[in-house]
């Protein structure tokens, strides 16, 4: 449809709005970031500041603002608490709705023209994963694996994979991974912010046993969230969001590969062989035992979901490379994050700082941050398209390449 005295399409002036509204926050599709572990603040060089986010109705005619050649839409809305993805062989989309405890599946290409409740009756769950014909699921309590059928919309036979409860309260996000060789992988954060003396699953990657119970794979990670193999390997990637309370920035959150046995600082040390102004002083053999991790993003960031492109939809420079959201900060002074990042990879490893790929769910020039989209869980659908779990607006969008 065209406007008839300016020629101008409603479409257009779509696009006008949305990406306007993301320069305005200061964010924007290709804008560069590299935060370097050499030239850190130092701590208190601000104040810590509680400056939660605020979630408003989303604006009409606003839409998150990609790249150019890329187009973004609605896949489902409506939703009770969308936050994490898994996509079945057949192309179902499988949502994680923790606070109502349930596994919802989303079905069609274009749009969801099919939402039904999966399996129900979890404890908060969060993780996802598909593994030889069966869909595992995290929860607060345990991992389950649930039968599946192809193109069944009820689950089947539930058993219990875990022995042991989970460490209750904290951090509640329990996401699960499978390896090349088929290891299952825990990732359980910290009960709270920073202190010493937690269960050993906790701020840790563990691998699950035969027997069900958990062995610690990496440690010293605050609160790590997504576990995802690097595409043919069996080398783990997980996003970290690290400890909060000692200024706007510090410390960065992180994306990086996880190795057997290996120490990433929490609560002693941070970013490497920084010590913690309080705990750093009690254990220095672990303050230079720690790991600087591959990649850092802005401090309070809050990186949740991650995803490694393999498709064909996507222009050839972005196979192998990473999709991460932002779920935005609260303890920054200046709002950061409510966003999806790209992350070039060469030779397995992030290379070259990220880029802002998803932008404007936040309105401009606001703090508290007043947002009506928070970025959780990303997932590839099977055509290639980029699916992003909005849990603040309640909806799914879907991205796709068009070259226009």
């Amino acid at each position: 449809m065209m406007l008839a005295k300016t020629g101008i399409s409603l479409l257009a002036i779509g696009f006008a709005v949305t990406a306007a509204w993301a320069a305005d926050q200061g964010d924007y599709p290709g804008k560069h970031f590299s935060v370097s572990p050499n030239d850190l603040a130092k701590p208190f060089a601000t104040p810590a500041t509680d400056n939660s986010s605020q979630t408003i109705p989303r604006p009409a005619g606003v839409v998150p603002a990609a790249p150019k050649g890329f187009h973004v839409s609605v896949y489902a809305s409506g939703l009770s608490n969308p936050r994490w993805m898994a996509v079945a062989p057949n192309g179902d989309v499988f949502l994680a709705e923790p606070d109502a405890n349930k596994v919802t599946i989303l079905r069609g290409t274009d749009k969801a023209t099919t939402i039904e409740t999966f399996a129900d009756g979890f404890h908060h769950p969060h993780g996802l994963a598909f593994h030889n014909g069966a869909l595992y699921v995290g929860d607060a309590d345990a991992v389950w694996q649930v039968a599946y059928k192809d193109g069944a919309l009820k689950g089947g036979k539930r058993t219990r994979i875990t022995k042991n409860d989970f460490p209750k309260g904290g951090h509640s996000t329990r996401d699960i991974g499978f390896d090349a060789k088929g290891t299952l992988y825990v990732a359980i954060g910290s009960e709270g912010n920073i202190d010493e003396g937690e269960p050993a699953e906790r701020a840790a990657i563990s691998t699950v046993n035969a027997d069900g119970t958990l062995s610690t794979f990496a440690s010293g990670l605050r609160n790590p969230v997504a576990i995802v193999p690097y595409p043919g390997t069996s080398t783990m990637f997980v996003t970290v969001n690290e400890r909060d309370g000692l200024g706007d920035n510090l410390v960065p959150d992180y994306l990086t590969h996880i190795e057997k046995g290996a120490f990433y600082g929490w609560p002693w040390a941070y970013i490497g062989h920084n010590p913690d102004p309080t705990f750093g002083k009690k254990r220095p053999d672990m303050v230079a035992k720690a790991v600087v991790p591959d990649l850092l993003f802005q401090s309070h960031s809050a990186p949740l979901g991650l995803a490694f492109y393999e498709g064909a939809q996507f222009p050839a420079d972005y196979k192998g490379d990473a999709f991460v959201s932002l779920h935005g900060s609260w303890n920054n002074a200046h709002p950061t994050g409510y966003k999806v990042v790209h992350v070039k990879f060469a030779n397995g490893k992030p290379s070259g700082g990220y880029e802002d790929f998803l932008t404007g769910f936040a309105k401009p020039g606001t703090s508290p941050a007043q947002v009506w989209g928070r970025p959780a869980g990303l997932a590839f659908a099977k055509d290639g398209s980029l699916l992003v779990a909005d849990d603040a607006g309640k909806t799914v969008w879907r991205v796709t390449y068009t070259g226009k």
